[in-house]
């Protein structure tokens, strides 16, 4: 190959299917400059970028589209090598007309691997039957500041939560027939005061044991196949041009042998963010060493400038080859090298292509299976913070539903679902899926119910005029459902979403001045929420009758809160974040050390009001018998325990054990507490489940002072209980030994174990 056809296997080019079944075309962003495909074609091309995801079009003249677009490539260059190509796919396919799956907050929540590999292999499929290759998920940075627009897009604020969900993730994309894309490698949502690509203040140790270790699950266990370098620097160090993560960690260490794609213009950005090149040739080289493969979304640096620096001398031109041999080993196993390759997609194997106007609607992204795997996920991520006894409602005769949320259909999306991302610049094109108000579907749960609405405010106005009304009409009603939240966008045009980061924790507007006027009113208010990130809810935290938390619950999310609400559906899920009692004690999660924690040296209190873990349920468990093998154990051993778990109310339930390790003494400064477990019980009335749980001292471990891992004798102390705030059964402890030293072949899992409970 030529030194232009392997520089093209290494770059992307942002296009748009035809929505009559035509080639892409190029997309014009405003931060590159315009390319055809004329001139490029003829060397090769190694990625479409977001055919699908960029403009509205039919799924299957999308497809169609996409098919005749590879056969172009096949035919203009020497090798004939397809594309490969590449989607968005954090809450579902993005694209139009496909189901919008809850956003990855509500997958932690769920505290469920198992579900979210099965909706993700569904994701998998929908998207490799109409030719796309890779999809740009999931996000496993792990939640440092609430305050940080992108906190939908992840899983939560621990380690082992993100890294399990996600994890399950990857696999189950990939079963799908889709490369995962592990993002934001490393330390994106460590940015300083929370805001979006920003330097990024943190230590080795915490990105060694807080945000590397989604990562390398991920890789180890799930086989991930691609990788995303985050924009931030940490340290001074971009992460495009840092060769001791990209391929001394990532490659070396853990032994990935996928490839490393650029974030969105993230190579340029060496040069224009950064600061740490010169020229845009001197960017591609240096990403290029570094271990980035791949240019996305568009070709610019990886062009004429990697061209004239080889030319020149100034770039290795091995850099160059070693990129193209993981590309085109990536293509390979997709089959795209074989001599067999068709492009015809297996959404259209069975259709007529010879009119395109004939496929119009043909193929359906929004099945009735897909909507029943997005109400199981959204079910189970829904979140009972507090209940006085209200909820599930009886048969209430007039339903008040207020708030800015009640009435707005795209309430329960997140940034990156389609109708969001890119329907909103297309105002006179349907969503292409059905997405119920709450009010809509509060009226449905309740046939017998008067329900009648109002919306008091805007999500984030100022205008109050509308308190009256809104309060006038909860005084007639029985009880009032508040619909508060937030309103996805990107870059300032919502209130969550990418580059959408808020400056404190209070609800966005003057959604609290809302409440608060609503909770004088007397009716009993449940607090419903449709976010992207946790809020302070000052007095309501007390006094509101019920609070019902949601993460953009996706198009099924509005019918599966009137299910918790009236108790056909029992609640189950738990927070993945900690819900803050003020607005303003942030940066803080749960993961946090003694000085983090509320003290009298401090005006501030950051104790939250609702902690990691919590999950309310319309019965009762009971804890007890608990055994544990032995008290003490090698530090290359494994304590063994088992206690039961048992329903003590009248309806069926689910509790979810989670396992927390608190190291008192060690070497240096530990979190009070972390997650290293978790099962969900789901328990008939009276029904007790017998959990036996193997935690290996693997699980101890934490970066020492050289930065090595290493597991120490002396007392840990195990917590059970349904949150990280309510310890139920505790036992202590004691490692014996050396000081062990670990790597990457580490345990990572307690192994957890539930059968029938046999009394003696």
């Amino acid at each position: 190959m030529t030194l232009r056809e392997k520089i093209a296997q290494l770059f992307g080019v942002w296009v748009g299917a035809s929505d009559e079944g035509g080639e892409v075309a190029p997309y014009q962003h405003e931060m590159e400059a315009p390319v055809t495909l004329e001139s490029l074609l003829p060397d090769g091309l190694g990625q479409l970028t977001r055919p699908f995801g960029t403009a509205p079009v039919d799924p299957a003249l999308g497809a169609l589209s996409l098919l005749r677009t590879q056969r172009r490539i096949v035919a203009a260059g020497r090798f004939g090598i397809p594309a490969l190509a590449h989607e968005e796919c954090l809450a579902g396919f993005a694209t139009w007309g496909a189901t919008a799956y809850p956003v990855p907050l509500s997958w932690g929540a769920t505290f469920n691997p198992a579900l979210i590999r099965r909706m993700a292999e569904r994701i998998g499929r929908d998207m490799r039957s109409v030719g796309v290759h890779q999809g740009l998920a999931p996000v496993l940075d792990v939640v440092r500041d609430a305050r940080w627009g992108r906190v939908e897009e992840t899983m939560g604020e621990d380690p082992y939560l993100v890294g399990t969900v996600g994890t399950a993730y990857v696999r189950g994309l990939q079963a799908g027939g889709i490369v995962a894309t592990l993002k934001h490698f490393a330390g994106y949502s460590a940015s300083r005061a929370g805001r979006n690509l920003a330097p990024v203040g943190m230590g080795a140790r915490e990105r060694a044991d807080v945000m590397l270790p989604p990562f390398e699950m991920a890789v180890r266990e799930g086989g991930a196949r691609s990788v995303m370098h985050a924009y931030t620097d940490t340290d001074g160090v971009p992460a495009a041009a840092d060769e001791q993560l990209l391929t001394g960690l990532l490659r070396d260490t853990w032994g990935f042998t996928g490839t490393v794609v650029a974030d969105y213009f993230g190579i340029a950005f060496l040069k224009t963010l950064h600061g740490v090149a010169a020229t845009l040739g001197e960017a591609a080289g240096t990403a290029l060493g570094a271990g980035v493969d791949v240019e996305l979304p568009t070709v610019k640096a990886f062009g004429e400038p990697l061209l004239s620096a080889v030319a020149g001398g100034e770039v290795d031109e091995a850099v160059v080859d070693r990129a193209l041999r993981r590309v085109l080993a990536q293509k390979a196993e997709l089959g795209l090298l074989d001599a067999d390759w068709d492009p015809v997609p297996a959404a259209l194997a069975d259709l007529d292509l010879t009119d395109p106007q004939a496929l119009r609607g043909r193929l359906e992204l929004d099945t009735a299976e897909s909507r029943a795997l997005a109400r199981e996920v959204a079910e189970q991520s829904i979140v009972l913070l507090r209940n006085d006894g209200t909820l599930p409602l009886g048969r209430p005769a007039r339903i008040a539903v207020v708030g800015p949320n009640a009435e707005a259909p795209t309430a329960v999306l997140g940034c990156y679902a389609f109708p969001v991302h890119v329907g909103g610049q297309h105002p006179d094109v349907p969503a292409g899926i059905g997405l119920p108000t709450l009010r809509e579907a509060l009226a449905a749960e309740f046939p017998a119910a008067e329900v009648v609405t109002a919306p008091g405010a805007s999500v984030d106005g100022t205008d109050e005029s509308g308190f009256a009304g809104a309060t006038a009409l909860a005084r007639t009603a029985d009880v009032v459902v508040v619909a508060l939240g937030d309103r996805a966008g990107l870059f300032g045009r919502g209130t969550s979403g990418e580059g959408c980061d808020a400056e404190s924790l209070a609800l966005p507007g003057v959604q609290q001045r809302l409440l608060d006027a609503l909770l004088d009113t007397g009716v009993p208010v449940v607090v419903t929420l449709l976010a992207g990130r946790p809020y302070a809810l000052g007095r309501a935290a007390g006094e509101a009758a019920a609070i019902v938390q949601t993460f953009f619950p996706g198009e099924e999310g509005t019918g599966a809160i009137a299910g918790v609400l009236s108790g056909r559906v029992a609640p189950s899920g738990r927070l993945p974040v900690s819900v803050p009692r003020g607005p303003g004690a942030q940066p803080s999660t749960y993961l946090t050390a003694r000085l983090g924690q509320a003290s009298e040296v401090s005006s501030i209190d950051p104790t939250p009001a609702f902690g990691f873990g919590h999950g309310l349920t319309y019965t009762t468990f009971r804890w007890s018998e608990l055994e544990v093998e032995r008290l003490r154990a090698a530090t290359d051993g494994e304590i063994r325990l088992a206690f039961t778990v048992r329903n003590t109310g009248a309806r069926a339930g689910t509790e979810v054990a989670q396992l927390y390790l608190h190291d008192p003494v060690a070497s240096v400064v530990q979190p009070v507490q972390r997650l290293i477990g978790y099962r969900r019980l789901d328990l008939a009335p009276g029904e007790a489940a017998r959990v036996t749980v193997r935690v290996p001292t693997d699980l101890a471990a934490f970066t020492g002072r050289d930065g090595g891992r290493i597991v120490e004798p002396g007392a840990v102390e195990l917590r059970l209980g349904p949150s990280s705030a309510d310890p139920r059964l505790t036992v202590v402890c004691t490692l014996t030994g050396p000081v062990r030293r670990l790597d990457h072949t580490r345990r990572l899992h307690a192994d957890f174990t539930a059968g029938p409970h046999r009394a003696d």
